[in-house]
């Protein structure tokens, strides 16, 4: 059982991710402390809903005071679509997928040559616009591969073919590229601090690059990839014509090949790489928030190999552990044996599925669901 606070009372921390396809993480919060509640109605519970930059970053931001503000920017295909951006005070967090995910495409479309990160660039111009000098661009989740030359090429770049035309958006048309100009670049870039936040670090090219890893998931077949990389590889060295050698470095630093490469256009802005959950947890304001907790809920849709590799509940876990505080978590599908939960920092993981076996029935009743598995923790830990 967890230590109780200084008056006797259990003040509970749930820091979880969303449950992707069922529950928001603000919803997932909710759905603990209700079932928290019903064993032990006194117990203090604090929510904080967290990201590590992925889609839901925005959503996380704003649960936790940053204002949502609206902007019509192009989707991925060139169609309009209204992204939100966060805002509070002087720091901005952006996420590439409000703009350019792979759910703005239609259901079952793909366009893993053609889909272009422009709208991504108006995210990012929108929060200039608002004052922002700190921005926390969180990208993860994306349809494109195209380097960031879309989101590039909407804050002031111009990137032509050997006619003088511009070339056609997506990564595919980086391989017509015959000139970089990055002169028009918007100039208030050079004075914000802009924060690239990726759970991956991937290069750009390559066999461990954007599209070789990446490329399938977005719909790309072998030849695409083959395609796509190669089109990266020339973009990088296009670039270097225009702005030295670094644009070889930033092709071969870690993060480049994020979100289908968009890292690249981040860093060759002048970004600086993070992972996203520690981001995010400094943005959200988590460590005042650990200080007042004597246990701490983490959590996503499926705990497995993957979340060991910088994802929400891997961070959250080894910031509570680091300042002394028991964690457990909640997960629809848990694939992490005991002992590796332990080296993560969880004491305990509880699924979805340790209460309804039947996984469909586990997505379709998440929330009733997840609510039971509070009551168990609370029988666990705060009684």
């Amino acid at each position: 059982m967890a230590d109780a606070g200084v008056n006797g009372t259990h003040r509970v921390l749930i820091a979880a991710d969303k449950f992707k396809g069922s529950l928001t993480a603000v919803q997932v919060a909710e759905r603990v402390t209700a079932g928290l509640r019903r064993v032990t109605p006194a117990v203090e519970v604090e929510a904080l809903p967290v990201a590590d930059g992925g889609d839901g970053t925005v959503d996380a931001a704003v649960a936790a005071g940053f204002e949502r503000r609206a902007v019509r920017v192009a989707g991925p295909l060139g169609e309009e679509v209204t992204a939100a951006f966060a805002l509070r005070g002087g720091t901005a967090v952006v996420e590439m997928a409000e703009a350019s995910g792979l759910q703005r495409l239609p259901k079952g479309v793909f366009a893993p040559l053609t889909a272009s990160t422009y709208g991504s660039g108006e995210l990012l111009r929108a929060a200039l616009d608002a004052g922002a000098r700190t921005i926390v661009f969180g990208v993860g989740g994306s349809a494109t591969t195209d380097g960031g030359a879309g989101m590039l090429a909407a804050l002031g770049a111009r990137f032509v073919d050997a006619e003088g035309e511009p070339v056609a958006p997506g990564g595919g048309g980086l391989s017509e590229l015959a000139l970089a100009d990055l002169s028009g670049l918007d100039p208030r870039l050079a004075d914000v601090e802009l924060v690239l936040a990726s759970d991956v670090d991937n290069p750009l090219t390559g066999p461990k690059g954007a599209p070789a890893v990446y490329g399938p998931q977005k719909g790309a077949a072998p030849d695409d990839v083959a395609t796509l990389d190669a089109a990266l590889g020339h973009f990088a060295s296009v670039l270097e014509k225009a702005i030295g050698p670094q644009a070889a470095e930033y092709a071969a630093a870690p993060g480049a090949g994020a979100a289908g490469g968009i890292g690249y256009g981040a860093l060759v802005l002048g970004a600086r790489f993070r992972p996203g959950i520690e981001v995010m947890l400094d943005v959200l304001g988590f460590a005042p928030a650990l200080d007042r907790a004597t246990l701490v809920i983490t959590g996503e849709g499926s705990l497995d190999e993957q979340t060991l590799h910088g994802k929400a509940p891997a961070g959250v876990a080894a910031a509570a552990r680091a300042a002394g505080k028991e964690v457990v978590a909640v997960c629809g599908r848990l694939a992490l044996p005991p002992q590796e939960l332990g080296r993560a920092g969880i004491r305990r993981a509880y699924p979805l599925t340790e209460v309804e076996p039947d996984i469909a029935q586990c997505i379709a009743d998440a929330g009733p669901i997840l609510e039971r598995v509070a009551e168990n923790i609370a029988r666990d830990f705060l009684v």
